[in-house]
Protein backbone atom coordinates (compact mmCIF):
# COMPACT_ATOMS: atom_id res chain seq x y z
CA UNK A 1 0.00 0.00 0.00
CA UNK A 2 2.87 2.59 -0.09
CA UNK A 3 1.99 3.37 -3.20
CA UNK A 4 -0.72 5.69 -1.83
CA UNK A 5 1.66 7.63 0.31
CA UNK A 6 4.16 10.50 -1.54
CA UNK A 7 7.09 9.30 -2.38
CA UNK A 8 10.71 10.20 -3.53
CA UNK A 9 10.23 7.94 -6.51
CA UNK A 10 7.71 5.16 -7.24
CA UNK A 11 8.18 2.18 -9.46
CA UNK A 12 6.11 1.28 -12.91
CA UNK A 13 4.17 -1.32 -10.69
CA UNK A 14 3.24 1.07 -8.13
CA UNK A 15 2.59 3.65 -10.75
CA UNK A 16 0.04 0.95 -12.53
CA UNK A 17 -1.57 0.33 -8.93
CA UNK A 18 -2.36 4.37 -8.77
CA UNK A 19 -3.92 4.12 -11.86
CA UNK A 20 -5.70 0.94 -11.61
CA UNK A 21 -6.98 2.90 -7.80
CA UNK A 22 -7.71 6.10 -9.39
CA UNK A 23 -10.06 4.52 -12.28
CA UNK A 24 -12.21 2.24 -9.97
CA UNK A 25 -12.81 5.11 -7.34
CA UNK A 26 -14.03 7.18 -10.27
CA UNK A 27 -16.08 4.83 -11.18
CA UNK A 28 -17.99 4.51 -7.67
CA UNK A 29 -17.95 8.29 -7.56
CA UNK A 30 -20.12 8.92 -11.07
CA UNK A 31 -21.75 5.94 -9.65
CA UNK A 32 -22.50 7.67 -6.40
CA UNK A 33 -23.66 10.77 -8.12
CA UNK A 34 -25.92 9.67 -10.61
CA UNK A 35 -26.74 9.22 -13.89
CA UNK A 36 -27.83 12.71 -14.32
CA UNK A 37 -24.10 13.83 -13.91
CA UNK A 38 -23.60 11.97 -16.78
CA UNK A 39 -26.35 12.56 -19.10
CA UNK A 40 -26.44 16.60 -18.86
CA UNK A 41 -24.07 19.20 -16.74
CA UNK A 42 -25.51 21.57 -14.78
CA UNK A 43 -23.90 24.40 -13.21
CA UNK A 44 -22.66 22.15 -9.64
CA UNK A 45 -22.26 19.30 -12.26
CA UNK A 46 -19.67 21.10 -14.33
CA UNK A 47 -18.35 22.38 -11.46
CA UNK A 48 -17.38 19.20 -9.73
CA UNK A 49 -16.36 17.73 -13.00
CA UNK A 50 -13.33 20.09 -13.09
CA UNK A 51 -12.56 19.99 -9.48
CA UNK A 52 -12.55 16.10 -9.20
CA UNK A 53 -10.77 15.85 -12.22
CA UNK A 54 -7.75 18.20 -11.58
CA UNK A 55 -7.43 16.99 -7.94
CA UNK A 56 -7.07 12.99 -8.82
CA UNK A 57 -4.52 14.27 -12.20
CA UNK A 58 -2.18 15.33 -9.87
CA UNK A 59 -1.61 12.21 -8.02
CA UNK A 60 -1.21 10.62 -11.42
CA UNK A 61 1.56 12.16 -12.61
CA UNK A 62 3.43 13.97 -9.13
CA UNK A 63 5.18 10.91 -7.04
CA UNK A 64 5.66 13.30 -4.17
CA UNK A 65 2.20 13.66 -3.65
CA UNK A 66 -0.28 11.11 -2.06
CA UNK A 67 -3.44 9.58 -3.21
CA UNK A 68 -4.89 9.18 0.33
CA UNK A 69 -5.98 12.96 0.50
CA UNK A 70 -6.98 13.40 -3.30
CA UNK A 71 -9.34 10.46 -2.30
CA UNK A 72 -10.35 11.72 0.97
CA UNK A 73 -11.08 14.84 -0.59
CA UNK A 74 -12.94 13.93 -3.36
CA UNK A 75 -15.01 11.95 -1.06
CA UNK A 76 -15.95 14.87 0.71
CA UNK A 77 -16.90 16.75 -2.69
CA UNK A 78 -19.16 13.94 -3.05
CA UNK A 79 -20.97 14.18 -0.01
CA UNK A 80 -20.74 18.08 -0.28
CA UNK A 81 -22.42 17.27 -4.06
CA UNK A 82 -25.08 14.85 -3.10
CA UNK A 83 -26.22 17.04 -0.28
CA UNK A 84 -26.37 19.94 -2.41
CA UNK A 85 -28.29 18.28 -4.97
CA UNK A 86 -31.09 17.01 -1.77
CA UNK A 87 -31.29 20.68 -0.90
CA UNK A 88 -32.11 21.96 -4.17
CA UNK A 89 -35.04 19.60 -4.18
CA UNK A 90 -36.40 20.66 -0.97
CA UNK A 91 -35.70 24.63 -1.30
CA UNK A 92 -36.93 25.85 -4.49
CA UNK A 93 -34.63 28.89 -3.72
CA UNK A 94 -31.42 26.73 -3.87
CA UNK A 95 -33.02 25.30 -7.65
CA UNK A 96 -33.49 27.93 -8.97
CA UNK A 97 -30.23 29.67 -8.48
CA UNK A 98 -28.36 25.79 -9.50
CA UNK A 99 -30.97 25.18 -12.06
CA UNK A 100 -32.55 29.00 -13.54
CA UNK A 101 -35.82 28.76 -15.24
CA UNK A 102 -35.66 29.06 -19.44
CA UNK A 103 -36.60 31.99 -20.99
CA UNK A 104 -37.53 32.77 -24.50
CA UNK A 105 -35.08 33.43 -27.46
CA UNK A 106 -38.14 33.18 -29.90
CA UNK A 107 -41.39 33.84 -29.96
CA UNK A 108 -44.06 33.55 -32.70
CA UNK A 109 -41.16 34.23 -35.41
CA UNK A 110 -39.38 37.08 -34.11
CA UNK A 111 -35.71 36.86 -32.39
CA UNK A 112 -35.80 38.33 -28.65
CA UNK A 113 -32.52 40.09 -28.48
CA UNK A 114 -32.47 40.58 -25.04
CA UNK A 115 -32.43 36.71 -24.47
CA UNK A 116 -29.70 36.25 -27.28
CA UNK A 117 -27.62 38.52 -24.78
CA UNK A 118 -29.31 37.22 -21.27
CA UNK A 119 -28.04 33.44 -22.97
CA UNK A 120 -25.08 35.11 -24.25
CA UNK A 121 -25.00 33.28 -27.83
CA UNK A 122 -24.78 35.41 -31.54
CA UNK A 123 -27.17 35.09 -34.43
CA UNK A 124 -25.26 32.82 -36.08
CA UNK A 125 -24.67 30.46 -33.18
CA UNK A 126 -28.85 30.63 -32.96
CA UNK A 127 -29.17 29.82 -36.68
CA UNK A 128 -26.47 26.87 -35.79
CA UNK A 129 -28.75 25.01 -33.21
CA UNK A 130 -31.80 25.53 -35.32
CA UNK A 131 -30.39 23.72 -38.50
CA UNK A 132 -29.47 21.13 -36.54
CA UNK A 133 -32.66 20.53 -35.50
CA UNK A 134 -33.90 20.46 -39.09
CA UNK A 135 -35.51 24.45 -38.83
CA UNK A 136 -34.71 25.80 -42.04
CA UNK A 137 -37.00 29.12 -41.50
CA UNK A 138 -36.74 31.07 -38.12
CA UNK A 139 -40.37 32.25 -38.59
CA UNK A 140 -41.27 29.15 -38.64
CA UNK A 141 -40.54 28.96 -35.34
CA UNK A 142 -43.59 29.54 -32.37
CA UNK A 143 -41.08 29.37 -29.74
CA UNK A 144 -37.37 28.79 -28.71
CA UNK A 145 -36.09 28.61 -25.20
CA UNK A 146 -32.71 28.10 -23.26
CA UNK A 147 -32.70 25.71 -21.57
CA UNK A 148 -30.58 25.67 -17.93
CA UNK A 149 -28.28 22.99 -19.60
CA UNK A 150 -27.66 25.25 -22.36
CA UNK A 151 -29.57 23.76 -25.10
CA UNK A 152 -32.36 25.21 -26.94
CA UNK A 153 -35.37 23.91 -27.10
CA UNK A 154 -37.73 24.48 -30.83
CA UNK A 155 -41.18 24.38 -31.11
CA UNK A 156 -42.92 24.50 -34.62
CA UNK A 157 -45.94 26.49 -35.36
CA UNK A 158 -48.61 24.01 -35.12
CA UNK A 159 -49.82 25.07 -38.89
CA UNK A 160 -46.52 23.48 -39.91
CA UNK A 161 -46.29 20.67 -38.25
CA UNK A 162 -47.02 16.92 -39.25
CA UNK A 163 -50.57 15.85 -39.45
CA UNK A 164 -50.61 13.13 -36.60
CA UNK A 165 -53.26 10.14 -35.94
CA UNK A 166 -55.23 12.59 -33.36
CA UNK A 167 -55.47 15.06 -35.97
CA UNK A 168 -57.31 12.89 -38.25
CA UNK A 169 -59.12 10.96 -35.36
CA UNK A 170 -57.69 7.64 -36.34
CA UNK A 171 -57.50 4.89 -33.57
CA UNK A 172 -53.87 3.19 -33.25
CA UNK A 173 -52.86 0.14 -31.47
CA UNK A 174 -51.57 0.71 -28.33
CA UNK A 175 -47.76 1.21 -27.35
CA UNK A 176 -46.52 -1.76 -26.73
CA UNK A 177 -42.54 -2.61 -25.85
CA UNK A 178 -40.37 -5.34 -27.21
CA UNK A 179 -38.67 -7.90 -24.81
CA UNK A 180 -35.87 -9.56 -25.46
CA UNK A 181 -36.64 -13.23 -24.41
CA UNK A 182 -33.42 -14.27 -26.02
CA UNK A 183 -29.87 -12.62 -26.63
CA UNK A 184 -27.05 -14.57 -28.11
CA UNK A 185 -28.23 -18.05 -27.72
CA UNK A 186 -29.70 -17.59 -24.07
CA UNK A 187 -33.24 -17.62 -22.93
CA UNK A 188 -33.75 -14.10 -20.79
CA UNK A 189 -36.26 -15.91 -18.62
CA UNK A 190 -37.12 -12.34 -16.51
CA UNK A 191 -37.87 -10.71 -19.89
CA UNK A 192 -39.76 -13.81 -20.98
CA UNK A 193 -42.13 -12.71 -17.92
CA UNK A 194 -42.49 -9.37 -18.36
CA UNK A 195 -44.29 -10.08 -21.54
CA UNK A 196 -46.46 -12.18 -20.16
CA UNK A 197 -45.43 -15.42 -21.74
CA UNK A 198 -44.09 -18.74 -20.31
CA UNK A 199 -41.88 -21.40 -21.68
CA UNK A 200 -44.85 -23.62 -22.64
CA UNK A 201 -45.83 -20.85 -25.34
CA UNK A 202 -42.16 -20.15 -26.25
CA UNK A 203 -41.84 -23.85 -27.07
CA UNK A 204 -44.85 -23.68 -29.58
CA UNK A 205 -43.71 -20.78 -31.29
CA UNK A 206 -39.63 -22.24 -31.67
CA UNK A 207 -41.46 -25.63 -32.89
CA UNK A 208 -43.74 -23.23 -35.97
CA UNK A 209 -40.24 -21.60 -36.75
CA UNK A 210 -38.24 -24.53 -36.64
CA UNK A 211 -35.19 -22.97 -34.57
CA UNK A 212 -33.09 -23.27 -31.34
CA UNK A 213 -32.51 -21.48 -29.11
CA UNK A 214 -28.47 -21.23 -29.30
CA UNK A 215 -29.04 -20.20 -33.27
CA UNK A 216 -30.68 -17.37 -31.95
CA UNK A 217 -29.26 -13.97 -31.79
CA UNK A 218 -31.79 -11.79 -30.50
CA UNK A 219 -35.17 -12.91 -30.01
CA UNK A 220 -38.19 -10.40 -29.04
CA UNK A 221 -42.04 -10.21 -28.46
CA UNK A 222 -44.16 -7.54 -29.16
CA UNK A 223 -47.40 -8.43 -28.28
CA UNK A 224 -48.22 -12.14 -29.14
CA UNK A 225 -45.81 -12.01 -32.37
CA UNK A 226 -42.28 -13.92 -31.45
CA UNK A 227 -39.72 -12.25 -34.02
CA UNK A 228 -36.26 -13.85 -34.07
CA UNK A 229 -32.79 -12.61 -35.79
CA UNK A 230 -30.81 -15.83 -36.62
CA UNK A 231 -26.74 -15.43 -36.44
CA UNK A 232 -25.39 -15.24 -39.88
CA UNK A 233 -21.85 -15.52 -41.37
CA UNK A 234 -20.76 -13.17 -43.63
Amino acid sequence: MDFIYGQESLTSLQWILRAIVSFFFLLLATKVMGRRSISQLRLIDFTIALVLGNILAHPLSDEGLGLKGSILTTSVLIILYLLISFVSLKWTRVRNWLEPASFPLIKDGEILYKGLTKARISIDYLLSEARKSKIEKIHHVSLALWEPDGTISFFVSPQLQPITAEDIQLVKKPFSLPQAIIKEGKLNINGLHLAGKDITWLEDKMRTLNVDTQDILLGTVDQDELRVYLYTSL
